[in-house]
């Protein structure tokens, strides 16, 4: 019990690095596989493949984000609950990730396998990149149950007070992952299909990892009998603060199908894939800034709930801080360092040269990313669903769509219109966020004034 109760009481650069710096490691463990993968694809099968790659990405993440859906929301309040010392509902919670998981995984790979095709044309693949992005994503939605429950439970760890043993299961399914991808790639000789395989194969053994340790009699949040039917109150709150990063994650989903199919009509498959080597670089650093997120987020929920609301206001500056110097190596990196980062990916030069000018455009306004991502994880987090869905879906809908099918009008190139259309809105979005935080952000002198506001 006393793993929990310290993020009440502990210093907060001691809980958040604690509590980020295994989910960062995670993270960047997981980063690291999607590049080594990318790598193993881009030189095994070919640019034709690693563009296919980009345009099944937005598909698995339309997966996902039914998985934060539930995952996200239940961790969050697995942590108010604990705040409050509510333990019974606490170890419902846990009970009801399962069951919802379980349940919405079967219907998404059920509907993604039935029109996996249509759905794939939709998202920007052409007669050339079908072929591969269908063999990816079908071994994909086969082991979509077990996508769900791996980062259900792994979300579930670390507001339990366990990040070290989260951050392990993150770090098992990725060696596995990376040992498995050239046996399947080039052993096997399984293509995309194997680099699928690889990834399915290695959450199952993540999975069994977490599931031993829900099953430990020891622990506070555990498995056992009562806790695996649906609670109305449980799963209507889960989801609510849920749907905040499920909107957000379907609403870039959305945004990168639209922007495949802007790039396949101004620059063709080649764009497409450029995108693909940009969303490399800057994937790896966001999935940093998500660690410091996944850090603040037990400490903002707990504190939240027992009503130290000088605390969660703290400990968001101090994570918006450290998420401002993450993005700024991007930002380097790619203004700087645009050929040798697109060299990693690929040996063709044709990508290489047409990668370079996009990384420097999309790479101009990585210093406030950062920012606006733990800004949105801020509300999230304290269950204030109206705040975080707004902020949610602000860069996405209400400025980068209509911009990536505006700017393109006004360029003489209209791909550099779709290149400009990101920076753009983050722009947009980080100037969002500040104003929502002025009135948001917790006081220590307004505590029930912010008690009381969605």
């Amino acid at each position: 019990m006393s793993s929990p109760i310290e993020l009440g009481t502990a210093p907060l650069h001691k809980l958040l690095f604690k509590y980020a710096m295994p989910a960062i490691i995670a993270m960047v463990a997981t980063s690291l596989y999607n590049i080594v993968d990318s790598v193993y694809i881009g030189h095994g099968c070919g640019a034709l493949a690693l563009g296919a790659l980009t345009v099944a990405k937005p598909f698995m993440d339309i997966c996902a984000a039914f998985g934060s859906l539930v995952g996200v929301g239940a961790s969050s309040l697995l942590a108010i609950y604990l705040g409050e010392k509510d333990y019974d509902r606490a170890n419902r919670v846990l009970g009801n990730v399962i069951v919802l998981n379980v349940l919405l995984s079967a219907i998404v790979m059920t509907i993604g396998l039935i029109w996996l095709d249509p759905i794939l044309l939709s998202f920007g693949a052409s007669e050339d990149t079908l072929v591969y992005a269908h063999d990816y994503m079908e071994i994909i939605l086969y082991g979509n149950i077990l996508t769900h429950i791996y980062f259900g439970l792994n979300s579930m760890l670390r507001s339990a007070g366990h990040p070290k043993f989260s951050m392990m299961a993150t770090i098992v399914a990725v060696i596995i992952n990376i040992i498995l991808d050239p046996v399947f790639i080039f052993g096997l000789n399984m293509g995309v299909r194997g680099a699928a395989l690889a990834t399915v194969l290695s959450q199952a053994v993540a999975v069994v990892w977490q599931l031993m340790k829900f099953m430990d009699k020891h622990e506070l949040v555990r498995f056992h009998r009562g806790i695996w039917r649906l609670n109305r109150h449980i799963t209507h709150r889960a989801l609510a603060i849920g749907l905040s990063p499920f909107l957000y994650n379907i609403a870039h989903c959305f945004v990168v199908i639209i922007i495949n199919n802007q790039l396949k009509q101004f620059g063709g498959d080649f764009a497409i894939a450029s995108y693909g080597v940009i969303n490399r670089l800057t994937f790896i650093f966001a999935m940093m800034v998500m660690g410091l997120n996944q850090g603040l987020q037990p400490i903002a929920g707990y504190n939240y709930g027992a009503k130290q609301y000088d605390r969660v206001r703290r400990a968001f500056l101090l994570t918006s801080l450290y998420a401002t110097g993450v993005m700024a190596v991007v930002f380097v990196l790619g203004e700087f360092c645009p050929r040798m980062v697109t060299q990693v990916f690929t040996h063709d030069p044709v990508l290489i040269d047409g990668t370079i000018r996009p990384m420097r455009i999309i790479c101009s306004t990585m210093l406030i990313i950062g920012f606006q991502m733990v800004t949105g994880n801020l509300f999230t987090s304290i269950g204030k669903a109206g705040k975080a869905i707004f902020l949610s879906l602000t860069r996405q809908v209400l400025y980068l769509i209509p911009l990536v099918l505006w700017l393109p009008t006004l360029f003489a190139d209209p791909l550099d219109g779709v290149w400009w259309a990101i920076p753009v809105s983050d722009f947009l979005a980080a100037v969002t966020a500040v104003i929502v935080l002025i009135f948001g952000l917790p006081k220590p002198q307004t505590n029930n004034a912010y008690e009381r506001q969605d």
